[in-house]
């Protein structure tokens, strides 16, 4: 499994000319506000603390950019759709994502974090539709996966896939930061799109 020595946090952004300047690839993770993404990131590099996690969903206006021994970043993009959002604010943070994905010439993969145990939103369904659309390249990630039975968790990424992808050709992987039993196989499908010796 590939291991992170040295992550730090180099910039959280709110607008192109604050990306970061050089042509690390970027792995971009994108989800709804209370899907995980900083604890994805956090169980990922084996660190508690590096991403903040926070109890109050939608907390993230930002880009976060985190630096990953100078290999690649994990660029943690705001989550969408949180109800308690202002009509101004869900407008301000779309438009941080949808710039980012336009103007950003270094993503080499989008992680589509989703909810294991819930079928798809409206808005889940919005940007699946623009990761499509973007061409980019695309691996779902069915997180929580602590919160089913493991026995129940490979029936819930075969729904999840219907229900968001219906043709079912994008990659499909469980996680759990609590069950860290799936860091090898996310790891594994990163390196299919970052050289990561």
């Amino acid at each position: 499994m590939i291991s992170i020595h040295n992550p730090k946090l180099e910039v959280s952004a709110v607008r192109p000319s604050q990306y970061p300047k050089n042509d690390l690839p970027q792995i971009v993770l994108v989800g709804k506000s209370n899907v995980g993404k900083s604890s994805f990131i956090n169980t990922m590099i084996n660190r508690k603390r590096l991403a903040r996690t926070s109890s109050e969903p939608g907390k993230t206006r930002q880009i976060n950019f985190y630096d990953m021994d100078s290999k690649f970043y994990f660029v943690d993009l705001p989550g969408y759709g949180y109800s308690k959002m202002s009509k101004k604010e869900q407008e301000t943070v779309g438009h941080f994502i949808e710039e980012y994905l336009e103007t950003s010439k270094e993503i080499a993969l989008i992680l589509f974090l989703l909810d294991i145990r819930h079928a798809p939103t409206e808005n889940d369904k919005l940007m699946y539709q623009y990761i499509i659309n973007s061409n980019l390249p695309c691996i779902v990630i069915g997180n929580k996966a602590d919160k089913i039975a493991v026995t129940k968790v490979d029936t819930a990424m075969q729904t999840l896939a219907k229900a968001i992808n219906p043709l079912q050709d994008l990659a499909y992987l469980p996680f759990s930061s609590e069950r860290k039993i799936y860091t090898e196989e996310v790891w594994k499908a990163i390196q299919n799109y970052v050289n990561l010796c």
